[in-house]
């Protein structure tokens, strides 16, 4: 594979370059290209003209490939997917807080593309190339001309655009606050030509996925509705995706339908992939219901996530006569840190203390044990089951990381030689006394007594806590935890509401304690921001916890300026051990495989990629198959 890396200045001495290592670190795989589209390069820069951009190392695939290596090139396209979702809808717009939104699966694509089995390469997808200097100060994607909106008009990069400005004006402030350090103009250089510049002092490691990330919607078709993007709506957006939906009954049932003159069926990214013609995705209060209406054939795949279900009901008559499979698939990626987090504006949860006394009284080796019939493990890092995870005492490359935020007294010493923090852990009863004595020395050292009628007190007010909910599948769970809070002093209690209440009050901060997932990716970077960043506390979406510490602040800042992979790991890593030593949260589990279950019709590449499942995009229908289960009377 031949790449090319030109300079304005002296083109003739590089027409024959070989590869180019960017300044950042960044290495880009290009193909050889003809020569046009370069004169927009400032005068001695080095401009590269790719397909592919990666910082680390060469892109897994060079250009020309024909298809993905671990998709079925020759799966058939037919038939419907169905499987279920937990609570209901009201709206098609994913971008807005306003409303319970059902995400437009396959609408929407963007300029570049991912695969599931290379985390850190980025593809051209609605561009063929993309070009840019040696200082990523700019990129510019050559644009398809062959990409319709699924009303079949041409997108150009006037919509690409368009919609750069439609989200920098009407989206999610920390978004808008995020890109705004990022991308500082858009400018359309012809019909399929479109040029982001960055901003000198962003860092270089993210800018081109920020240039091409955002979904392209139709300019066209949002001017003549005067669609807002701020606001909630059941008619959803224009994009360029394999998906439209095809009809829908409001909090009940959405059904897909794959666009037959979809630009993108050919598309190297796409060969072997959206295979079904339809998508359907019921809605259901509750996990208890969904899994009785997939027992009796309404739906025919079901991804478990209750442990109790997966050990004890899937046993029943279709899983004997082999018509239902019920598996346990790989899954490679980083273990989600599915956690209860606290609500750091509320005084008591501000003290690190009553925040570890609170963590003591779940007791995950019981509940695991117990209820779960031992299909986790517990979650320890943000980065779980990852090499960027933390682990035992700082290395070398830690230290020299966290010794000046040390020497700045924003961590104490103990941060350069403690092992890295670990959950809790209990004994085989769910009642522990032994970290009852030790979560009540806590809260008498924080100040919070225990008077004569149980309940600890400070300064005449009452400890309180409320656990969020909106699951009855998780009443079983909480309820342990908040049984043992009781016995510790704690006035505490499960407030289950409906969905509509709980996003609202997750929103508002109308909370002491909540569920919440942290999804961290191979390749952290800015995102953290939204995380955990202090820019961030006053009103996220993942910054849930409000978390505002100067520490971590700068340690985000390290991860994100981070050249090489390994340096990365170790930003990524002190950051990890700090967080965890924080304590904002009460980190649950996870386990490192899917356990899905369904009717013996839908077919799947082997092996399957790394890091997705890819349930609803690499699996396909088989109609035979179909045909003998509805014969035989399976559904």
């Amino acid at each position: 594979m031949s790449t090319r890396a030109i300079c304005v200045s002296d083109l003739c001495s590089h027409v024959s370059s070989t590869k180019k290592t960017l300044a950042a670190g960044a290495l880009c795989i290009a193909s050889l290209l003809s020569l046009p589209g370069l004169a927009n390069a400032e005068s001695h820069e080095t401009v590269i003209e790719s397909h592919a951009y990666s910082n680390f190392g060469s892109p897994k695939y060079d250009a020309g490939f024909a298809h993905l290596d671990y998709v079925n090139p020759d799966a058939p396209k037919g038939g419907e997917f169905s499987t279920w979702a937990q609570g209901n809808f009201d709206s098609f717009n994913p971008w807005t807080r306003k409303g319970v939104a059902a995400f437009p699966y396959g609408d929407t694509e963007s300029i570049l593309g991912g695969t599931a089995d290379d985390v850190y390469g980025v593809y051209c997808y609605l561009c063929t190339t993309m070009e840019y200097p040696e200082s990523l100060d700019w990129v510019i994607f050559n644009l398809r001309d062959d990409v319709t909106f699924s009303d079949g008009s041409g997108m150009t990069a006037e919509d690409a655009k368009f919609t750069f400005d439609y989200f920098m004006e009407q989206g999610l402030p920390e978004f808008v606050a995020r890109v705004s350090a990022y991308v500082t103009s858009v400018e359309v250089l012809d019909r399929y030509r479109i040029k982001y510049n960055f901003s000198p002092d962003a860092p270089r490691r993210e800018v081109i996925q920020f240039g091409g990330g955002l979904p392209i919607l139709s300019k066209s078709w949002i001017e003549e509705r005067e669609k807002r993007l701020d606001e909630s709506t059941l008619e959803p957006f224009m994009g360029t995706g394999p998906y439209i939906i095809q009809s829908y009954d409001t909090g009940r049932q959405i059904i897909y339908g794959r666009n037959l003159n979809w630009w993108g069926a050919d598309h190297p990214l796409n060969v072997g992939r959206y295979n079904f013609d339809t998508i359907r995705i019921e809605y259901f209060s509750d996990s208890t219901a969904a899994l009785e209406a997939f027992k009796a054939g309404e739906f025919m795949f079901k991804n478990e996530n209750s442990s109790k279900d997966w050990a004890t009901q899937y046993d029943f008559p279709k899983v004997q006569s082999g018509y239902v499979k019920a598996v346990e698939l790989p899954d490679g990626n980083i273990g989600t840190a599915q956690s209860w987090v606290f609500n750091l504006r509320r005084g008591a949860w501000q003290d690190a203390r009553v925040r570890e006394a609170v963590r003591l009284m779940f007791n995950f080796e019981w509940s695991n044990d117990t209820l779960f019939y031992g299909l986790y493990e517990r979650v320890n890092s943000f980065w779980e089951n990852s090499d960027l995870e933390a682990t035992g005492t700082p290395s070398e490359g830690e230290k020299a990381i966290l010794e000046p935020l040390v020497a700045e007294g924003l961590l104490s010493e103990d941060i350069l030689t403690a092992e890295a923090v670990m959950a809790p852990t209990s004994g085989n009863r769910n009642f522990d006394r032994r970290n009852l004595r030790a979560a009540s020395a806590l809260l008498e050292e924080a100040g919070w007594s225990i008077g004569d009628d149980g309940v600890r007190r400070k300064d005449g007010v009452e400890l309180t806590m409320d656990v969020l909910s909106f699951s009855p599948a998780f009443d079983r769970i909480i309820n342990p935890f908040v049984e043992n809070l009781v016995r510790l002093g704690v006035k505490a209690k499960l407030d289950r509401v409906d969905i509509a209440q709980y996003q609202e009050r997750r929103r508002t901060g109308d909370w002491d304690i909540v569920n919440h997932t942290f999804g961290m990716t191979f390749e952290p970077g800015d995102a953290l921001k939204q995380w955990y960043a202090s820019i961030t506390a006053e009103d996220s979406s993942r910054n849930l916890m409000a978390l505002r510490d100067p520490a971590v602040d700068k340690l985000i800042d390290v991860v994100v300026a981070a050249e090489t992979l390994d340096d990365l790991k170790t930003a990524t890593r002190a950051l990890d051990r700090v967080l965890r030593a924080y304590g904002f949260w009460v980190p649950q589990w996870f386990k490192d495989v899917h356990t899905v279950a369904y009717y013996d019709l839908y077919r799947h590449p082997e092996p399957l990629p790394p890091y997705d499942i890819g349930v609803q995009d690499l699996w396909w229908y088989d109609a035979e198959a179909a045909d003998r289960l509805k014969a035989a009377g399976a559904f």
